[in-house]
């Protein structure tokens, strides 16, 4: 018996003109402001640390693909109760390493360098789980590419210098996500 199901396969269609759409201006039909800056921020900071405007794009072109895709599934009510379970884990992860990052801005000499990338490793952990049944290998290899670009402990280290140049950037970062926060969003 041949299992064919227009759903599934408006779903992947969806899924696949999202994936080619991650531009800018697309970004602002999925993504509220807030996170669009904190976007452009995070690819401020990986320019200037990388000197790879191409890389930089890259990275932040898959972010906001996997980003997008997951809200795809999200909303076609496509995760099992177990899922459901890990993307939990995932936000309050998330969350966690949000506010470690905020605090690790806002208090001086608090900063440690292994704490964010063992975080943002978990929530890469998390996600690649959340997806293993619904992305394609290819998403799960932008999940990697994302996660181990901005779990980089030298960029971190760089970023969080008081006195180097990424620091105004991380200041913007801290602000919008204090607000994401504050709004409940995060």
């Amino acid at each position: 018996m041949e299992t064919f199901s227009s759903k599934d396969l408006a779903l992947q269609a969806q899924k696949k003109i999202l994936s080619r759409m991650a531009s800018k201006s697309m970004v602002n039909m999925f993504i509220d402001e807030t996170s669009s800056e904190i976007l452009d921020e995070l690819y401020r900071v990986s320019k200037e640390y990388t000197k790879n405007k191409s890389e930089s794009q890259k990275v932040i072109k898959n972010l906001i693909k996997i980003a997008v895709k997951i809200g795809v599934l999200f909303r076609h009510n496509r995760f099992s109760p177990e899922e459901l379970v890990l993307a939990q884990d995932f936000k309050s992860k998330l969350h966690n390493g949000a506010m470690t990052a905020i605090s690790f801005y806002e208090v001086e000499f608090t900063f440690e360098k292994d704490v964010l990338p063992d975080i943002l490793m978990e929530c890469k952990n998390l996600l690649l789980r959340l997806v293993e049944k619904h992305l394609t290998p290819k998403s799960h290899g932008r999940i990697q590419h994302v996660f181990n670009h901005f779990a980089d402990p030298e960029m971190l280290c760089q970023l969080y210098d008081p006195k180097g140049s990424l620091w105004p950037h991380l200041q913007k970062i801290c602000h919008g996500l204090n607000k994401l926060i504050d709004e409940g969003k995060l």
